[in-house]
């Protein structure tokens, strides 16, 4: 089976969705917890300055916002009112079009992001994916959802081999046929050299030169 593997913000969607999906949470569900908005830009500016690492500041901001846990019939409206809002307001008409031409070839359509999985799955869901790789969280043994990453935070070459685990947990390997791939970030680079097809989409300017160089086909999504 031919494959069909799409980042998720800023290449499906127009605007990146973790800090927004945390800003919905706390809005709905405790609105208190806005208070911890100067902690949370504290933590970007740790990061930025390379004291904290990319997932430690998912987890920080994860806590500040929606708490240490949340129980999955609480979390799940939440959820699905975020993902009702991006499929309404913020995926790009070219995604749109793109899945829809992929599904028509047959393709197995992915979503592979860096966001949580818990959400990006029900927005996968909606706008037609077959399958999501994401960041996965702690469960509790209430299966109650921690604000602790479980593995790897599935970004720049953690993405890679988190395809990898995908594609043999679905026993793909050896046996899959043509890979294309989608995004918009250059740290999406060790993709992009896996797979056979690569599309840059609104790329930034990084992966703008690196598509040019390596004869990539570059799109506009909209």
């Amino acid at each position: 089976m031919d494959l069909a593997i799409y980042d998720m913000d800023r290449t499906v969607t127009r605007r990146p969705t973790y800090t927004s999906f945390l800003l919905h949470c706390a809005r709905k569900r405790a609105p208190w917890r806005l208070l911890f908005l100067p902690l949370v830009a504290g933590s970007m500016l740790a990061y930025l300055a390379k004291l904290i690492s990319r997932a430690r500041l998912k987890e920080i901001n994860h806590k500040l916002l929606l708490g240490a846990s949340i129980r999955p019939a609480d979390l799940k409206p939440l959820v699905d009112s975020f993902a009702d809002a991006q499929v309404a307001h913020n995926i790009r008409p070219g995604a749109r079009k793109a899945i829809a031409r992929d599904k028509a070839e047959g393709r197995r359509v992915v979503m592979a992001t860096a966001s949580y999985r818990f959400y990006a799955a029900a927005i996968a869901e909606r706008v037609g994916f077959d399958d999501t790789i994401g960041t996965n969280t702690l469960l509790g043994l209430d299966d109650s959802v921690l604000c602790r990453i479980d593995g790897e935070n599935c970004y720049g070459e953690a993405k890679m081999r988190m395809v990898a685990g995908w594609v043999e947990r679905s026993g793909l390997t050896g046996k899959h046929g043509h890979v294309r791939f989608y995004s918009d970030h250059v740290t999406d680079a060790p993709v992009f050299e896996w797979a056979d097809e690569a599309v840059a989409v609104n790329p930034h300017g990084r992966l703008r030169e690196l598509a040019s160089r390596r004869g990539w086909a570059v799109e506009d999504w909209g």
